[in-house]
């Protein structure tokens, strides 16, 4: 994944400390990208000229609340209100978004039975 970021120095803190990667590669010539892993997944980012906020993933995750916690615990500034139900196909979710100070917004959602 190329996910893109105006700045890699500037977007690095908030996936390490909020996020929870672990940097596994970086690169700082004429493109500059890294890549990050946590929990056997693996994300880029890339200062490759696109717009972050017009970006992002979705996690899936096996309990929205203890994900939630984590990174609240780790720094996160949200409230846990900001749960919401959506139906995505024939699948229901309780998610909530997180977006990067780099502008990148992430959903994390719980399947829900």
């Amino acid at each position: 994944m190329n996910l893109p970021v105006h700045s890699l120095e500037a977007a690095l803190p908030f996936y390490e400390t909020i996020m929870g990667f672990r940097l596994i590669t970086k690169n700082d010539q004429s493109l500059r990208f890294a890549v990050l892993e946590r929990d056997g997944i693996q994300i880029g980012l890339s200062e490759n000229g696109g717009d972050p906020s017009q970006d992002g993933c979705f996690f899936e995750v096996e309990n929205i609340a203890d994900a939630f916690g984590e990174l609240k615990t780790n720094g996160l500034e949200k409230e846990i209100s900001d749960f919401s139900n959506q139906m995505h196909g024939d699948t229901s979710w309780k998610v909530f978004y997180v977006v990067a100070p780099d502008g990148l917004c992430y959903c994390f959602g719980e399947r829900q039975l």
